[in-house]
C-alpha cells in the first residue's frame, strides 16, 4: 500500500515538473531578483501555453493576444513593483 502511494505521488511530481518547469535562479541574488524571475517564468509558461491553445484553434488569435496583453501588464507591474522601486544594493 505505502508503495503504491509513493509511485503516485512520484507520477505526480514527474508530471508538474513537465508542466510546470522551473530553471533555478543564476542571476545576482536578491530577494525581488527571485520573485522576479518566478514572475517572469510563470509568465513564458502562460505564453507558451496560450501560444498551444490558438496554434490547435482553441482559442481565437484576439483572445489569444489580449490575454497575453493581460499578462504582460501584470509582469510589467511586477517588475515595477520589484524592481523599479528598490533602493537595496546587496552587500559586498
Amino acid at each position: 500500500m505505502i508503495e503504491e502511494s509513493n509511485n503516485i505521488n512520484n507520477d505526480k511530481n514527474i508530471k508538474e515538473e513537465f508542466l510546470y518547469p522551473i530553471g533555478s535562479y543564476q542571476g545576482e541574488f536578491t530577494p525581488q531578483n527571485l520573485v522576479f524571475n518566478a514572475n517572469l517564468q510563470q509568465f513564458a509558461q502562460q505564453v507558451s501555453y496560450l501560444c498551444g491553445l490558438e496554434s490547435n484553434g482553441k482559442m481565437t488569435a484576439e483572445d489569444t493576444y489580449d490575454e497575453i496583453r493581460k499578462f504582460w501588464k501584470q509582469l510589467k507591474q511586477s517588475k515595477k513593483e520589484l524592481l523599479d522601486k528598490t533602493n537595496f544594493t546587496p552587500e559586498e
